[in-house]
């Protein structure tokens, strides 16, 4: 496949993750204020994102391998399934698209009356952190462990789900309900990113105190992908 389908797929794909994932988050998590049936909450927003890879991956994954996340790249490279030179361009395709989707989803939220984002808030417009930006004010140790234990996982499932040996045609579906796991599990410790372009792509909307923690949330991922891809590069090897 030609690299600028590829790169295009990655666009996409991580533009579709923000859009569905973090426009769950900003637009209908709380529709109609507490208590309304109609607001999604946290098992809402959770679907959304696992929704969104589990789509995104049977419509861009026979393109570009449906990774829309830097520290799945990175992961994948540790665990010998992907080459090093098409590292960057991957990670470049996947912060644009989420930027991208991140400007749209302020244009639409900015086409409410009453929408307004505190930049002192935890979790303004989707943001991730820790601390006093932590939706359960978990301290920032707390929040490393989770994102880099929890990446791990997410590149164990794709790798595992996508190996040789695995049933065909399935993986989507394993790595979706991961996702959706994953944020069950960690939105009120980080609001949950696992993928730094996903991270980016709200914190520049969000106001200095979201990109001031940025750092971590690339960091922790990265980690947690590199440990991950790894572990199952050599877990899945068929010769020792």
């Amino acid at each position: 496949m030609a690299m600028a389908k590829k790169l295009a797929a990655e666009f996409l794909g991580t533009f579709w993750l923000v859009l569905g994932g973090c426009g769950s988050a900003v637009l209908a998590a709380n529709f109609g204020g507490d208590g309304n049936p109609l607001g999604i909450g946290l098992l809402g927003v959770s679907l959304a994102f696992g929704l969104t890879v589990l789509t995104g991956a049977y419509a861009f994954g026979h393109i570009s391998g449906g990774h829309f996340n830097p520290a799945v790249s990175l992961g994948l490279w540790a665990g010998g399934r992907f080459p090093a030179r098409e590292l960057l361009p991957y990670v470049v395709a996947q912060v644009v698209g989420g930027l991208a989707a991140g400007f749209i989803l302020w244009q639409i939220a900015s086409g409410h009356p009453g929408f307004a984002v505190d930049p002192n808030a935890a979790g303004a417009f989707a943001s991730n952190g820790y601390g006093a930006m932590s939706p359960g004010g978990f301290t920032v140790a707390a929040a490393f462990l989770t994102e880099v234990v929890l990446t791990a996982f997410f590149l164990i499932v794709i790798m595992g789900s996508t190996h040789g040996r695995a049933p065909a045609g399935f993986a989507p579906i394993a790595i979706g309900l991961a996702l959706t796991l994953i944020h069950l599990i960690s939105i009120p410790v980080t609001n949950t990113s696992v993928n730094p372009a996903r991270s980016t792509a709200v914190a520049m909307f969000a106001g200095p105190a979201a990109v001031g923690q940025l750092w971590l949330f690339w960091l922790a991922p990265i980690l947690g992908g590199l440990i991950g891809g790894m572990l199952y590069g050599w877990l899945g090897r068929d010769r020792d």
